[in-house]
């Protein structure tokens, strides 16, 4: 953690008194008509200029379904072309050739796994789990404290660059 000096901490509380004591800041004259005006702008623009979801849901579910659609028909295209003017049983033939190494390589590993839960003692899964939990909590607590280290620090006047 950042560890903070006591003449750090006393130029802090003497910072926050010395702005606690200014009055608050006017915003400039034209600001508010500018941003009322940029907020009648922006409500007249049409529905789909606005962002994905800001659509009406009807459109955004349309919008799924052509894509879903559109992707689909690229596959089967692609496909097709690729297969030719076969029949049904020689297409379904070469898609289970193709999927026959992955289907296989599925399966041994699912033997093996089912093999070494059966050997290995239930204590040392249970222990293998702990420590897993442990490394992943580990691995987030260590991210959120560099990120609190390297963007959440107090900027002194020495770090600009």
């Amino acid at each position: 953690m950042n560890k903070r000096t006591e003449a750090t901490l006393k130029l802090e509380q003497v910072l926050h008194q010395a702005l606690s004591g200014l009055p608050p800041r006017r915003a400039p004259s034209t600001l508010e008509s500018r941003v009322a005006n940029e907020l009648a702008r922006r409500a007249q623009l049409p529905w789909w200029s606005a962002s994905f979801a800001n659509w009406p849901v009807g459109a955004r579910v349309m919008f799924v379904l052509v894509c879903a659609v559109l992707v689909a028909a690229t596959i089967l295209g692609g496909v097709s072309a690729y297969l030719g003017d076969r029949s049904f049983d020689e297409v379904s033939a070469v898609l289970l050739s193709w999927a026959h190494p992955f289907l296989t390589v599925v399966s041994s590993a699912g033997g093996l796994l089912a093999l070494l839960v059966h050997v290995i003692p239930p204590l040392w899964l249970y222990g293998i789990l702990g420590v897993g939990t442990f490394l992943y909590v580990t691995l987030f607590g260590l991210g959120a404290a560099a990120y609190r280290t390297l963007y959440l620090r107090p900027s002194s006047a020495g770090d600009d660059l």
